[in-house]
């Protein structure tokens, strides 16, 4: 029955399509393939979450060989909730594909970008679907390097250093997160994660095993993009093609934090990581550090894709806070952010694509009073922007409401006040932003500029809308994530 493929469909599904894609050659029939698939993933993961949740935990060994030797898929309600944002948003975003890749890339490398693309998206639900170390290694290179290859595919000369330094930084995380995969398989003599999780309660204070944990938090670390190891995120979102950027920032770094909570919390366990050394302080420290210091760099920015790439360097701050905070509120608040800085920063980075590809511009000079010309982009850009500020009414007020209400759960008020504060940081760029495209005289290229074609607008007001229904309706978003911060606490052992 083909229920009982769903999780191996999750991997080669993309897969296929992406040596489809290649195979046809052809900008056309590349992006078709691309739109099936993309179409084809929601509805695969769809049914997978509603099989989690009637059944429970999902499991399926890869060529009927035991967890013990073989590769195991495990799915729960913390990586079914991962699976279904990643489908879903790139379902979402695949018609906005069409006429901003063949703007951004050179016709002889589209049918190949789409193939990297659709490359990418397997490696991500690879990552979040496997329940062994290294296979997720392996995952985590094949997103990777594809999402090398997409951002230096761009015609800007500036995406090739983009997608080096890039390169050269997840080499550097993959190389630390599988030295600490070695040391667990030196420790329990076996790569499965539950196994893992198993065997290691009688070895967890042993110094291979901290040297483990601090090599795979590292690893993940410059993944995610948490400060001070950033540094390759804001070129990379910059100078990449507008749709590279708007699936990255809408699923890469999400899938990084769900495999760095999945170690934290449920292999390592909370009450070892977060009591008994000294990880609270630290990772609380980097995130109010990230939040503060990169919303303040994006004030100054004059490029509108580095100013929320540095948006999105301190919403990653927001996340890992409620994971700093190690309860069920404080977890349910950093996974509810994780699903709405997604939808967010997609609608965000789709309607900087449409400008650009209206005017050639991206940048605060030649975008200013571009919403006169472009009323309904900028309305869906708009509401996504007051969602990142956290305005009552909208997704993003919810996890910032939890992530107040957590930090004084445990008596941290001084936290839920900097969580206050640092969103008046987000409202100065936003609000520079908006005054700049809205109230300014447009001139050049922004006067001709037409609205964007229904294609690229569709995917946006979808995405936009939803950040207000998922602030009203939270049973999906709050709900689900809620679920999955108590598995992710539970463990799998």
């Amino acid at each position: 029955m083909i229920g009982e493929q769903l999780p191996a469909l999750q991997v080669i599904v993309p897969l296929f399509g992406a040596l489809l894609a290649a195979m046809v050659r052809r900008p056309g029939p590349a992006w078709l393939v691309t739109m099936v698939v993309s179409i084809a993933m929601p509805v695969i993961s769809a049914m997978l979450f509603l099989r989690v949740l009637n059944e429970g935990v999902v499991t399926y060994e890869l060529g009927g060989w035991d967890r013990s030797l073989g590769i195991e898929y495990r799915i729960d309600i913390a990586n079914a909730l991962i699976l279904l944002l990643v489908s879903a948003v790139a379902g979402v975003i695949a018609p906005f594909a069409r006429l901003s890749v063949l703007s951004e890339v050179p016709e002889g490398r589209v049918a190949w970008f789409y193939s990297m693309y659709l490359t990418a998206m397997a490696g991500l639900l690879g990552i979040a679907i496997t329940n062994d170390a290294f296979n997720a290694f392996v995952f985590l290179e094949i997103s990777s390097l594809s999402s090398y290859a997409m951002i230096a595919m761009g015609r800007d000369r500036r995406s090739l250093v983009a997608a080096y330094q890039y390169l050269i930084m997840g080499t550097m995380g993959a190389s630390f997160y599988v030295i600490g995969v070695g040391l667990l398989y030196m420790m329990t003599g076996t790569l499965n994660i539950s196994l893992i999780a198993e065997r290691i309660v009688d070895v967890e204070t042993t110094r291979p095993v901290l040297v483990a944990l601090a090599f795979i938090v590292v690893g993940l670390s410059l993944k995610i993009a948490l400060f001070p190891l950033y540094v390759w995120l804001p070129n990379a979102y910059a100078y990449a093609p507008s749709f590279t950027t708007v699936f990255l920032a809408a699923t890469a770094t999400k899938v990084a934090l769900y495999l760095f909570a999945r170690y934290v919390f449920s292999v390592f366990g909370a009450g070892f990581v977060f009591s008994e050394l000294p990880v609270t302080p630290i990772l609380i420290g980097l995130s109010v550090a990230a939040i503060f210091g990169a919303s303040t760099v994006a004030i100054f920015q004059s490029d509108l894709k580095r100013m929320f790439a540095y948006s999105s360097v301190g919403q990653v701050g927001y996340i890992t806070l409620g994971f700093a905070i190690a309860t069920v509120t404080g977890l349910t608040g950093g996974l509810v952010h994780l699903l709405n800085h997604a939808m967010v920063k997609a609608a965000i980075f789709m309607g900087l694509g449409a400008i650009f590809y209206r005017i050639q511009a991206i940048d605060y000079s030649g975008a200013a009073g571009i919403g006169r010309r472009m009323p309904l982009t900028m309305s869906a850009v708009m509401i996504a922007c007051l969602s990142l500020v956290g305005v009552p009414g909208t997704a993003g007020f919810i996890s910032k409401w939890y992530l107040v209400v957590a930090s004084w759960e445990v008596g941290w008020w001084w936290l839920a006040f900097l969580i206050v504060l640092s969103s008046m940081l987000t409202v100065i760029y936003v609000g520079r932003f908006m005054e700049c495209v809205w109230f300014r005289e447009p001139t050049g290229p922004a006067a001709e500029a037409k609205e964007a074609s229904f294609g690229t607008l569709a995917p946006i007001w979808i995405l936009s809308l939803a950040t207000i229904y998922f602030g009203i309706d939270t049973e999906l978003t709050a709900a689900m994530s809620e679920r999955a911060a108590e598995a992710l606490l539970a463990g799998i052992r």
